[in-house]
């Protein structure tokens, strides 16, 4: 009768452990997680408020951000030393794209066994910035250390965090791949801010007058910016062989961000002897998301092969 009773004992105890992981796995699937304890160079400004657009129970675009944070996505099946994926919704640098170009695009990257986290960065403003032009890189600095420094606790490799962007998101994706080492800030944690690789679509990646998107410019660097701000962020002339190796997707008809952006990146990345991809379809236009129609729809297709052949999923 005791070895049954412990039996059913140790069942119960095992059950409990089986629904404790399911618990936990959820929560940290639904987790959102303030980025800082204190964020720098604020102003704080009572009367700017966030403004979700929500649809459907889901949040489809969110404007005036003032508190960043970063959602989990955790996959199904959990395995150690996974791929994470930062990933930077667009909306040229006044909204973002939180449902199409945040969470449908974690939950597709956890169908491919990588960790996934939105990034809900604060957008430029100089009622809530020191500095507008600063303050989205400074919390997608913060967001990779932070990411980093917590590796383990979500089975992350270190050494295998990446970020994806879209439109604006690329902007500062592409930032992030070229300015992760300037000091924008003072970070409580003594790590690299350097992304293991980086996945444009659809970028903005030059603030040149030529190709830039004008929102996404004067957003980030106001109506009139000096050349010397224009070239700084303009990150076709910011690579260096420090550059992480990338994959970009940009449509031949893009009318809103043109393909030089892409273009211009890619042979930069060339010229500096980055492994990168560049895949330019003829049609899709802008804001394509996970494609929903002509060739734009496949370029899920080629960056799965692209992070297979990198060793980044297997």
């Amino acid at each position: 009768m005791k070895t049954f009773t412990n039996i059913i004992q140790k069942t119960n105890l095992y059950s409990f452990f089986f629904l404790f992981g399911i618990i936990t796995n959820l929560h940290s699937q639904n987790e959102i997680l303030p980025l800082w304890n204190k964020i720098p160079d604020e102003i704080n400004t009572p009367d700017y408020n966030e403004n979700e657009v929500i649809k459907e129970g889901r949040i489809q675009s969110t404007s005036f951000v003032t508190i960043p944070t970063l959602r989990i996505f955790i996959p199904k099946e959990i395995k150690p030393a996974q791929t994470a994926i930062l990933i930077f919704p667009g909306g040229g640098y006044s909204h973002l794209s939180m449902n199409k170009e945040g969470s449908k695009i974690a939950e597709w990257l956890n169908t491919l066994g990588i960790v996934a986290f939105v990034v809900k960065y604060r957008l430029p403003s100089d009622l809530i910035m020191k500095n507008k032009s600063i303050g989205p890189l400074q919390d997608a600095q913060e967001a990779i250390r932070y990411i980093r420094s917590n590796a383990a606790k979500w089975n992350i490799d270190p050494n295998k965090i990446g970020t994806i962007g879209f439109s604006a998101g690329g902007h500062l994706a592409s930032t992030l791949a070229t300015h992760f080492d300037d000091k924008v800030y003072e970070s409580k944690f003594s790590i690299s801010a350097r992304p293991d690789f980086s996945i444009l679509i659809y970028p903005v990646i030059s603030m040149e007058n030529a190709i830039t998107h004008k929102g996404s410019q004067t957003s980030l660097l106001g109506k009139n910016p000096s050349q010397a701000l224009l070239d700084a962020f303009s990150n076709e002339k910011k690579v260096t062989p420090q550059t992480p190796p990338t994959f970009l997707v940009h449509a031949s008809d893009d009318g809103a961000v043109l393909p030089e952006n892409s273009i211009n990146y890619y042979l930069a990345l060339k010229k500096n002897n980055i492994p990168a991809e560049l895949h330019i379809y003829e049609k899709g236009g802008h804001g394509f998301g996970l494609g929903a129609k002509d060739t734009s729809q496949f370029w899920t297709i080629a960056l799965r092969e692209w992070l297979i052949d990198n060793h980044y999923i297997l």
